[in-house]
């Protein structure tokens, strides 16, 4: 495989390539796993093609340091080692195991929040990338601030003593554990900071991820940094559960086109364009994937 900025047009290449390794890796996965054990030998080709992928963009990004490459060349070539990689898993999963509907519109939704995190990995725009807090940071600065304040309070010490109890049980009944604040990315622009989750969609039982994520932001419009949170959502068919998020007054929410909007407004690298232009699903796939697909109704989720 010649690495070059030309690797970006070279879907076909790529696509031969990945099916080359992936024949190797399942002749020598067959000889450690019986036909029945189809869900490791399943495991192991996802396994072994993510590790190819990888040693692939880390040999590109190594010529790309020499050769003072663009973000924007960086990223349409590592955009078309992603997608074909993508491609080329699906179809030796459904060699070893095949999909079924729900884990087939899974897995779609599953690769469509790393690929669209690139565009913020190699952003066109001045965009920084940052480490979220952790819970028990925020715990203890919040904590800290408050005792602070009432200990200058001119009430009696036994009054101070009792609000710092009342203050540590609205604690526990926030949480009886640690709350997550590392959500799927986070970002700097024009000194502003971001935090975003990415979904695939909004389902039935989403009741416990929307509290979690109510919480979550609540939390952070709590901190002195002015965090934006905001969601991106690749389905612009959603239920009342990302309502109750767009509305919330701390959630920023975004769906469909508006997600792919503002994902080109803050990386500065159109996603959406790119994958209008280059994601085929259905020319892309071998024949004898495609076919399965068709006959089982699973084109319907080939859908970003």
């Amino acid at each position: 495989m010649n690495i070059d900025k030309s690797l970006s047009n070279k879907k076909a290449d790529l696509l031969n390539y990945f099916r080359n390794r992936a024949e190797e890796f399942l002749s020598e996965i067959k000889l450690t796993y019986g036909n029945i054990q189809f869900k490791e030998q399943a495991s192991a080709i996802n396994k072994s093609l993510i590790e190819t992928k990888d040693n692939l963009i880390a040999a590109l990004l190594q010529k790309a340091e020499m050769e003072n490459w663009t973000n924007k060349e960086k990223l349409e070539c590592i955009l078309m080692i992603t997608y074909a990689n993508y491609i080329v898993m699906l179809e030796a999963r459904n060699d070893v195991w095949a999909y079924e509907y729900m884990t087939f519109s899974r897995r779609i939704g599953e690769l469509w929040e790393p690929f669209c995190k690139l565009c913020f990995s190699y952003p066109i725009k001045n965009v920084s990338l940052f480490i979220p807090p952790l819970f028990s940071e925020v715990k203890q600065k919040l904590s800290t601030e408050i005792e602070i304040y009432i200990d200058k309070l001119k009430i009696s010490a036994n009054e101070k003593t009792q609000l710092k109890k009342y203050y540590n049980k609205v604690w526990g009944l926030v949480t009886s554990g640690e709350i997550k604040l590392e959500l799927d990315l986070h970002f700097i622009s024009d000194n502003q900071k971001f935090v975003v989750d990415f979904k695939s969609g909004f389902g039935s039982n989403e009741k416990g991820n929307t509290n979690r994520l109510l919480l979550v932001a609540s939390i952070y419009q709590n901190l002195e940094e002015n965090y934006n949170c905001m969601i991106f959502v690749r389905s612009a068919d959603n239920n009342h559960y990302f309502q109750t998020l767009k509305n919330s007054g701390i959630w920023n929410a975004y769906s469909g086109n508006e997600a792919y909007e503002k994902m080109k407004e803050y990386s500065g690298f159109d996603i959406k364009n790119w994958i209008a232009t280059n994601i085929k699903w259905e020319n892309d796939f071998k024949t004898e994937t495609i076919q399965y697909l068709k006959d089982n109704n699973l084109t319907q989720y080939l859908i970003w």
